[in-house]
C-alpha cells in the first residue's frame, strides 16, 4: 500500500492512506506500507507515466505484489476526484480502480470507505 498524497488537501490524504490501511486485499499477502507516494516513488526510479509498465515498475522497485494506491485531483469548482486503484504486479494488471467526484473534502472523506470497499472487493 502506497501512502495517499496532495498538498491542496493534506487532511484528505490523510484519511485516505488510514481507509487503504483497513482494506484487506486477497491474494496479495501481507500487505506492507510504503513510507512515501506513489509519486515520490515513480520520480525515484524515473518512471512517471500512468502506465502498467511503470507500475510494475513501482511494484518490483518496492519488492511489492500488488499495489494499492489513492489519487487526489482537483476538478473544477473545487470538486475532488479520488481515485483508487488495485494494480498486480506479476499479472501486470489493473485489477480494479474505483473513482468518485466529491463536491467537497469532507464528502471525499465521508465517501473513502466505501470507495476502497469498491476498489478492494471487501
Amino acid at each position: 500500500m502506497l501512502v495517499a498524497e496532495s498538498d491542496a488537501f493534506p487532511d484528505l490524504a490523510h484519511a485516505t492512506t488510514e481507509s487503504l490501511l483497513q482494506a484487506r486485499v486477497r491474494g496479495l499477502g501481507a500487505a506492507s506500507v510504503s513510507k512515501v507516494s506513489l509519486e515520490v516513488v515513480q520520480l525515484s526510479i524515473e518512471c512517471v507515466d500512468p502506465t502498467t509498465a511503470c507500475y510494475q515498475a513501482v511494484g518490483r522497485s518496492l519488492a511489492a505484489d500488488g499495489l494499492l494506491f489513492a489519487q487526489i485531483t482537483t476538478l473544477k469548482r473545487r470538486q475532488l476526484k479520488v481515485t483508487i486503484s488495485l494494480f498486480d504486479v506479476g499479472e501486470k494488471t489493473l485489477k480494479t480502480r474505483a473513482e468518485r467526484v466529491f463536491g467537497s473534502e469532507e464528502a471525499a472523506a465521508a465517501g473513502l470507505a466505501d470507495l476502497v470497499v469498491e476498489a478492494t472487493g471487501r
